[in-house]
């Protein structure tokens, strides 16, 4: 049966689009998916990155709150900080799984993680795929895709709030975004349901 060492990632951005604008932060959270088909959350890591690209949005600086000046003196070079992850990610990664980039709203988190190794010249860890967990929860909770924000799931999966003062750090983000991970294994992994017929 195939395994997974699952790495649910968020990054914080200067912009929407990779490429015209930076990934400046990144956190990620280890979930171990053990051999009794039980989940664990391992060790996290957390890491900032000079800016580079050409554009800024203010709105996105609001929202992240992270200081490009200060980053562009203590910010860790992309392609140093990318050699990190990659490091980070295969000393953690399982014997006999494979890693999986998970996020919530993967396409997104994704898209600038997987720029990044690409424009640096460097192979991405986690491949071309990964798993997003609206989708995720879409299909576990038979809810509309437009019902899967933070919010609505916490609820559904009695996880606790979010802290308002912690959210969109990116190592935070990425821990609460395991907790939801969890929580949807855990619910897709229940008892199947019987054929018809069956007793």
């Amino acid at each position: 049966m195939a395994r997974a060492t699952w790495f649910c990632i968020d990054i914080e951005c200067s912009g929407t689009v990779p490429g015209l604008f930076d990934m400046i932060s990144l956190g990620a959270q280890v979930v171990y998916d053990l051999e009794d088909n039980s989940l664990a959350l391992g060790p996290q890591l957390y890491l900032e990155f000079k800016p580079q690209a050409p554009q800024v949005d203010a709105r996105a600086m609001e929202v992240n709150g992270l200081d490009l000046e200060r980053l562009k003196v203590q910010g860790l070079p992309r392609i140093e900080g990318l050699k990190k992850l990659t490091a980070w990610t295969q000393s953690h990664c399982l014997p006999g799984t494979t890693p999986v980039f998970v996020g919530h709203n993967a396409p997104f988190d994704w898209s600038f993680v997987s720029y990044a190794y690409k424009a640096d010249g460097l192979e991405n860890p986690y491949g071309y795929k990964a798993l997003d967990t609206k989708a995720l929860a879409a299909g576990v909770l038979n809810i509309h895709w437009l019902e899967t924000g933070k919010e609505t799931l916490s609820e559904l999966l009695g996880l606790p709030e979010e802290d308002a003062v912690k959210k969109h750090r990116a190592d935070y983000d990425a821990w609460y975004q395991a907790l939801i991970l969890v929580g949807l294994l855990e619910l897709q992994r229940g008892p199947l349901p019987k054929l018809e017929g069956e007793e």
